[in-house]
């Protein structure tokens, strides 16, 4: 998986690629604790995502917790909506 970083207005986008799973959602943990406590929020882009597990959407999780709310994600394909309506996640998490 390839995690890409930008940061605009106090606002931070990471963009996921390829497979968010068990191997790779350490890496979006560590990159989760490299996000400072004065960012204002944060946007997963889902745009290039193929694949989520179990580990991903704690990771998603993870990071709504930690924002207090101030989180979203957008481009989420229809594959990767499905998984989330299906574990709730779409209910509780912003997606644009």
């Amino acid at each position: 998986m390839k995690i890409s970083k930008t940061e605009e207005d106090g606002i931070v986008t990471l963009t996921l690629e390829g497979w968010l799973d068990t191997q790779a959602a350490p890496e979006l943990e560590e990159a989760l604790k490299d996000i400072r406590d004065d960012i204002s929020a944060l946007i997963f882009d889902c745009s290039a995502l193929e694949y989520i597990s179990s580990s991903g959407i704690r990771q998603i999780v993870s990071a709504h917790k930690r924002m207090n709310g101030n989180f979203a994600l957008k481009n989420v394909s229809d594959e990767i909506l499905g998984v989330l309506k299906v574990t709730g996640i779409a209910n509780r998490i912003k997606i644009e």
